[in-house]
């Protein structure tokens, strides 16, 4: 499809009024993400002089972000966006200065862990940001398709961007400036998100415990874990499996490129993966949802499973940097409409006063997948041929598959009412032919 027609095709999202503003916010502020892991590592191998500090410092960092991003999720949902997301926000940068003064000004190691450990109060703008989205079209699952694709695009554009403009800071003024930079942009983006109040989805009405809760679903009692419904578990530990397919093949790739002595192409390459994804996101935005999202979240994964034997065919046969990058391209291509449709089920299986903290949690499997994926491919890297590495998404992505087959009767979803509740299902009626609004 032409640019200008996809262009087009989009446009209508923001018609709704305030929606450009807290998009081009909610953007700012999740620059800082990519940007923060890579200066980290830069900073600290700079001026600690030593990777193994830095990754395991940022180590520290994911695990405790992991465990904050559902509690302010949880927040978001009982108190609203702004409410809790000026107070994180300003949090957040107090323990990201003390970490940039330790290093400074040479204080111990432990002072790092320390720091980084407590920045782990950042808001989830991505997951607000399809909140609003819901809400603006509540009553057009079309536009909430569309606008879901979006915002995975945008993920995806913020991955592509992100780690390059970081070493372009870090490289060029000085190792500080990328985190500084990261630090900076995500407490403004943060701010200025929450600053848009009337796209902001009201708080939905706490109903009263129900003595009978409907089978594989939360009761009615407000403060009940979103982890109680099936579904939920089993999309966490698939998207975990898929975290593990990102933090491998980003060390598979740059231990590959520098085997070959090309190791600066390794941020390319890595950017073919993001395009990939970006491109697809975009297209499958257009595309009309014939299926149930359970039906298509298990098209995605087995597809994602599929292109994920291409890397791993290219780095076995000792394929040069443009095949390679060939193969990352497409293996990156199934990437975003299998989380545009996980991030659908999450809305369809839980009521929307738990939507946040449980897009959260999702997004923390994938965090804790990613540093898994990555100690492990660092493992295999220092021990194995670097071709040996992309071996590691592949099975990953099999077992995304397989925990996804396996909890498939949990993916069924229901119809939802204009309130954002679940409405129930009528006597009689076959839930595989119920067709749930994309969101």
């Amino acid at each position: 499809m032409p640019a200008p027609a996809l262009l087009a095709s989009y446009r209508r999202l923001f018609a709704a009024p305030g929606a450009a503003a807290f998009t081009l916010a909610g953007l700012l502020g999740r620059l800082a993400m990519p940007m923060t892991g890579v200066s980290l590592v830069v900073l600290l191998s700079e001026r600690r002089g030593s990777y193994g500090l830095a990754g395991t410092v940022s180590a520290a960092g994911l695990v405790t972000g992991a465990i904050g991003m559902p509690l302010i999720g949880r927040l978001v949902d009982r108190y609203g966006q702004a409410r809790v997301t000026v107070p994180a926000a300003l949090y957040n940068a107090v323990p990201l200065a003390a970490l940039l003064l330790c290093v400074r000004f040479g204080a111990p190691d432990w002072t790092l862990y320390l720091c980084n450990a407590a920045c782990a109060a950042a808001p989830n703008l991505g997951g607000m940001a399809r909140s609003r989205w819901a809400h603006l079209y509540r009553d057009d699952p079309a536009a909430r398709h569309l606008a879901n694709s979006f915002e995975q695009a945008l993920d995806e554009l913020c991955f592509m961007t992100g780690p390059v403009l970081a070493m372009l800071l870090c490289t060029t003024l000085a190792p500080e400036a990328g985190l500084v930079t990261a630090g900076t942009l995500g407490t403004t983006g943060a701010l200025l998100f929450a600053a848009q109040r009337r796209t902001e989805p009201p708080l939905p009405p706490v109903p009263s415990a129900s003595p009978s809760p409907a089978p594989g679903r939360t009761s009615g009692r407000p403060h009940g874990s979103p982890l109680r419904v099936p579904g939920l578990r089993v999309l966490v530990l698939t998207f975990l499996a898929t975290g593990m397919v990102f933090g491998a093949t980003e060390i598979t790739t740059v231990a590959y490129a520098d085997a070959l002595g090309h190791k600066a192409a390794a941020g390319v390459l890595l950017g073919l993966v993001a395009a990939g994804s970006c491109v697809a996101g975009l297209l499958f935005g257009l595309l009309t949802p014939r299926r149930t999202p359970g039906a298509r979240f298990l098209a995605g994964v087995s597809a994602m499973a599929a292109v994920l034997l291409l890397p791993l065919a290219a780095g076995l046969g000792g394929a040069g940097l443009v095949l390679l990058g060939m193969a990352l391209f497409a293996a990156g291509t199934a990437t975003a409409p299998t989380m545009v449709i996980g991030m659908t089920l999450v809305q369809e299986l839980l009521p929307q006063r738990q939507f946040n903290e449980g897009m959260a949690m999702a997004v923390s499997g994938i965090v804790v997948g990613i540093s898994t994926g990555a100690a492990l491919a660092g493992t295999v890297a220092e021990h194995a041929a670097p071709g040996t590495g992309y071996a590691l998404p592949a099975s990953a992505a099999a077992l995304a598959l397989l925990i996804a087959l396996a909890g498939r009767r949990h993916l069924r979803t229901r119809r939802r009412s204009t309130a954002g509740e679940s409405a129930p299902e009528t006597a009689g009626e076959n839930p595989e032919r119920v067709v749930s609004a994309s969101v």
